[in-house]
């Protein structure tokens, strides 16, 4: 059986008689006591591991510093700040001195002449104390421990995933060069389009509502028009939830602009998981609401739902992180239950509210956004612009280990009229770009032999003449990534899965560096 650890207390005074009556009551009590007596040794021996006390008996007068110094200087630094301090004094005994004493740090006072119990209890009940302080550092610790494994694993997962997701969007545009045969296959392929867009918001959900808490979201605010905002989404939404679900979408615009400062694609983003949102839970047939208008110099977008609603007792949480309106095992609303969380994290980065309202099960919920109106001056719609000319023929290395990934990436740049080349690891990359010259590199970062990042340092410094562009692919987002694959000499750092109008855009663009 093992054996219970004593308390470990310090007692400090320099007059022997005291000292000794005080150690010898701690002593019959079960603790294990150090002695010391004056200001500099007490400190010394609280400051060593070995002898680190949990508590120190301090009388307020010492020959060399007084017990108030000593206590300033225990709880100031953070090897001894945790030790609990329990002033005695024979001469300090007026209130006045007992505030001056808790003042200074202390956590408790006695004035001697004191009894044994008097003592005893009042130092079990400062060691229980620093027990349950210990406990929380100790638990606190452990849920940061915990929260930063937990932001490891979604980051890693993301990464994991985006792979045979890229992969996926890669084929579908492959499929499309030709018709569906029958209604059949072209049922099917809606249906794949439309869980591959909600697998790739999963995972993109679960990266940024990990920023989101972390307060490492980075917004890019410009001057925006909700209402077309507003238009585009809703139309993008019908066609992928609300008609497939027999459900109408209703929407209120204003006459004019509705002009806020805000990072647009984050709007889009929280709009499309509030419309996601009231289609899931509502029944088909059912009618979802959207109006968005100018109140008390505000913008406010609502978004009502006649669906299952929430009741009183789960609306106060229902933007907490896997809140969800109702949990049952079918799952037949499916979700993460982050929806709401990453909404609200996003519109309070943008200095806005946002709220949720229902009467009760069954009678839907509504949610409504209130963001600042921006007051610059209003925005003039863009002259149209004429169709961008074909990109012209372009030499592209995609280097990816993963090979579904690479033969996809590969075979759709070749739809595009480009000459492809491929490598499976970091090395072959160099090779390759060193012998081929390419115009573009598509890089994946995570490579076995060396990663993307020792790729691009050394085709940069290995290259003479002209220097491919650059493009950094990984499942990895974040702001570190990003600034990483430009101090490695990228030119870009895409986040898989790369979408066809991405692609497009890059390789036009390429210029090779001279």
């Amino acid at each position: 059986m093992r054996e219970t650890r004593k308390p470990q207390i310090l007692n400090v005074n320099d007059h022997v008689a005291n000292r000794y009556v005080v150690s010898k009551m701690l002593k019959n009590a079960g603790m294990q006591v150090a002695e010391a007596s004056t200001g500099h040794e007490a400190l010394a021996l609280a400051q060593d591991p070995r002898a680190k006390p949990d508590l120190v008996v301090l009388d307020v007068r010492l020959p060399d510093i007084d017990g108030l110094e000593v206590c300033r200087r225990l709880k100031a630094d953070p090897r001894t700040k945790d030790i609990k301090v329990l002033h005695t004094s024979a001469t300090f005994v007026t209130s006045n001195n007992r505030v001056e004493g808790v003042e200074a740090g202390a956590d408790g006072y006695l004035t001697q002449p004191f009894e044994p119990q008097d003592l005893i209890a009042t130092v079990r009940a400062l060691l229980r104390l620093h027990e349950a302080e210990a406990n929380l550092v100790a638990r606190n610790g452990q849920l940061v421990e915990a929260d930063r494994r937990k932001d490891e694993f979604l980051a890693m997962l993301a990464h994991e995933l985006r792979n045979p997701l890229a992969a996926l969007h890669m084929g579908l545009p492959v499929l499309d060069r030709f018709p569906p045969h029958d209604e059949l296959e072209q049922q099917t392929r809606e249906i794949m389009q439309r869980q591959l867009a909600l697998l790739t918001r999963l995972v993109d959900d679960l990266l940024d509502v990990s920023r989101v808490t972390r307060g490492r979201i980075e917004l890019h605010r410009e001057p925006t028009d909700l209402a077309p905002l507003v238009a585009r989404v809703v139309d993008v939404m019908r066609q992928r939830v609300a008609d497939p679900r027999r459900q109408v979408i209703r929407v209120e615009l204003p006459p004019g602009p509705v002009q806020v400062s805000a990072d647009s694609g984050r709007i889009e983003q929280v709009l499309t998981n509030l419309l996601d949102n009231a289609s899931k839970y509502s029944d088909p047939g059912t009618t979802i609401e959207v109006r968005l208008a100018r109140v008390d110099g505000q913008a406010e977008l609502v978004v009502r739902d006649h669906g299952i609603g929430i009741d009183a007792a789960t609306l106060p949480a229902i933007f907490d992180l896997f809140a969800q309106a109702t949990r049952s095992l079918d799952r037949s609303h499916g979700g993460l239950g982050i929806g709401l969380t990453l909404a609200k994290g996003l519109i309070d980065l943008h200095g806005g509210t946002i709220t949720a309202a229902s009467d009760g099960l069954g009678l839907g919920t509504e949610l409504k956004i209130r963001l600042p109106l921006h007051a610059g001056r209003e925005l003039v719609a863009a002259p149209p612009t004429e169709p961008p000319p074909a990109p012209p023929r372009r030499r592209i290395l995609v280097v990816d280990d993963n090979e579904d990934g690479r033969k996809m990436l590969r075979k759709l740049c070749e739809l595009q009229g480009h000459e492809v080349s491929e490598a499976a690891d970091g090395l072959e990359a160099v090779r390759c770009a060193l012998a081929e010259r390419p115009d573009v590199a598509f890089v994946d970062i995570g490579l076995p032999g060396i990663d993307g990042y020792e790729v691009a340092r050394r085709v940069r410094a290995q290259l003479d003449g002209p220097s491919p562009v650059l493009i950094a692919l990984s499942g990895y987002g974040s702001a570190e990534h990003r600034e990483r694959a430009h101090e490695a000499g990228f030119d870009e750092h895409v986040v898989k899965p790369i979408q066809l109008a991405n692609l497009r855009r890059i390789v036009a663009g390429a210029q090779p560096k001279a």
